[in-house]
């Protein structure tokens, strides 16, 4: 006998820690020294800097610029540069080599040297051992596979299915992408710039490993268990659980910033609606990864 009471439960706790995690998120280093945060750490007109940097900024004020134009200052978001540590800030962008700062060569953090294939692991880590959890716990509570959109039968159907809506949706949001550019809305690419690969074999364990364990993890939790087994287990609209959950994922990528919380949260709504029409986990997961892989290939080897 099925334990939905117990599922549920277990369901909560495992989307409290990715929440947990996604705004830990908004935190993580890049390779170059910067930090990846949400969009309102762009509401100050100019760089924030301590009162002992005053003096210096002056002296150093063409290497600073409008935060709406290229963010704020390193020292105003690494939680290693405080006033009371007696270090002078880094300037807040470079002219000539783009918004990020040089290293400072007397005061550089280990975490700023932390390369994309490191982040990448972390993240197949993490999304790895919550998914092990997911399952099990479906498992320890007997909840039906049918329930959770998995099926053995017309795999050929449901993955032609999955490729179409994948390459539909990748479509949808680069339109709405450039649309919303030409309004002046910009996304925050910050955390996908600090995961994308720089070698080969960083872009193996991307594309094989990592975007394929995002994909299935979040599809079974946001989609599997969150729309499908808990409308069935409580008997309540699947469509509202559509919508429950497409909140919940839009609020659990708020690393890509306000904008990225929105888009996010609409994609989740196509993905469950087409997990209610089609009833299928396949189908989703498909079309999730195709949608991340398109955006780090089409962005980094095409340029789109």
């Amino acid at each position: 006998m099925t334990d939905w009471a117990a599922f549920a439960g277990f369901t909560g706790v495992i989307l409290a820690v990715l929440l947990t995690l996604a705004h830990l998120s908004r935190g993580i280093p890049h390779a170059d020294g910067g930090d990846t945060h949400f969009a309102h750490d762009l509401d100050s007109g100019a760089p924030a800097v301590d009162d002992e940097s005053e003096s210096h900024a002056a002296d150093d004020s063409h290497q600073t610029t409008d935060a709406t134009e290229h963010g704020p200052s390193l020292a105003s978001l690494s939680p290693a540069s405080t006033p009371d540590e007696g270090r002078e800030p880094r300037p807040a962008t470079d002219e000539a080599h783009g918004p990020w700062p040089a290293p400072d060569q007397n005061h550089e953090s280990p975490s700023a040297n932390i390369p994309p294939h490191m982040l990448l692991a972390n993240v197949a880590v993490s999304q790895g051992l919550l998914g092990a959890f997911l399952v099990t716990s479906a498992w320890y509570t007997s909840v039906p596979l049918s329930a959770l959109g998995l099926s053995l039968s017309g795999l050929p159907s449901k993955l032609a299915v999955g490729v179409a809506l994948g390459g539909v949706l990748y479509a949808v949001n680069r339109a709405g992408s450039s649309v919303s550019r030409e309004f002046g809305l910009v996304p925050d690419e910050s955390l996908r710039d600090a995961l994308t690969p720089e070698t080969t074999g960083g872009w193996a364990l991307l594309l094989l490993v990592v975007l394929p364990l995002i994909a299935g993890f979040e599809e079974l939790l946001f989609r599997g268990a969150l729309v499908g087994a808990l409308a069935v287990g409580f008997d309540v609209s699947p469509w509202l659980m559509a919508a429950v959950s497409s909140v919940a994922f839009g609020v659990g990528h708020g690393a890509q910033g306000r904008l990225g919380i929105v888009v996010t949260g609409l994609l989740g709504f196509a993905l469950a609606a087409a997990f209610v029409l089609t009833q299928s986990l396949l189908v989703v997961v498909v079309a999730h990864y195709l949608v991340n892989a398109l955006e780090f290939v089409g962005h980094d080897v095409f340029g789109w």
